[in-house]
Formats: C-alpha cells, sequence, structure tokens
C-alpha cells in the first residue's frame, strides 16, 4: 500500500515561509498520479483544499492561499511541495499531502471533494502573529 509522509511543518510568525514536503513509499507516485492535492484541517473543521496540480500541468489553488502557496513537484525525487509565503495566523492547521489515479478530467471533482486515495499522515503548521 502506497504510504506518504509529510514534512517541514513548523512554528513561524506571521510573514514567515515553510516548505512542506511529501514523499512516498511506492516509487514513482507522483510521476504516476495524475492528480496531486495538499489540504488543511483545523479542529472541528472540514479539511480544507489547498492546492492541486495535475498531471497535464493544470494548478490551481483555493482563494486564501492564491499568491501565497507554490505547490510543484519533483518525479525524479519522488516528492510533492508546498511553499508557503507571506503565511498568515489563519494558515494554523495540520497539512496533509494527497494523490489518486483518478484521470485528469476527474481531478478537480475529486479536489473538491477530497476524495484521493492516497494521504499523508499530516505535519501541523503554526503560525503566530
Amino acid at each position: 500500500r502506497v504510504q506518504l509522509v509529510e514534512s517541514g511543518g513548523g512554528s513561524v510568525q506571521a510573514g514567515g515561509s515553510l516548505r512542506l514536503s511529501c514523499t512516498s513509499s511506492a516509487p514513482s507516485t507522483f510521476s504516476q498520479s495524475n492528480c496531486l492535492g495538499w489540504y488543511r484541517q483545523t479542529p472541528g473543521k472540514m479539511r480544507e483544499g489547498v492546492a492541486v496540480i495535475e498531471s497535464d500541468g493544470y494548478i490551481n489553488y483555493a482563494y486564501p492561499v492564491q499568491g501565497r502557496f507554490t505547490i510543484s513537484k519533483d518525479t525524479a525525487k519522488n516528492t510533492l511541495y508546498l511553499q508557503m509565503d507571506d503565511l498568515k495566523p489563519d494558515d494554523t492547521a495540520t497539512y496533509y499531502c494527497a494523490a489518486d489515479h483518478v484521470l485528469p478530467t476527474y481531478c478537480s471533482g475529486a479536489f473538491l471533494l477530497a476524495d484521493f486515495g492516497y494521504w499523508g499522515q499530516g505535519t501541523q503548521v503554526t503560525v503566530s502573529s
């Protein structure tokens, strides 16, 4: 079974930056998966989609992070990244990476529904004011 592992979380002050990484136990996960995403969740709230990248290069961001976060992947390193700049206290959450082999046509829908087959265990990001 594919296992995803996030890293790079931590505590920063508002305006700071962090880069999250997501690696996979299975080789070529991020080159073979058509749909890759980052989500975040705070206690008592639904998991929220942050960014998605499709195999055809299409990228989409949730409105609150547009212009501040960048999703990317390095297939040679089998790693997915989320660069987070100008962090705000509202960005405080547990961040999860996710991957799925769903066809790119259905990726946007999967992203909205958080319907991915593979998930990481999460990494905590805390932003103080």
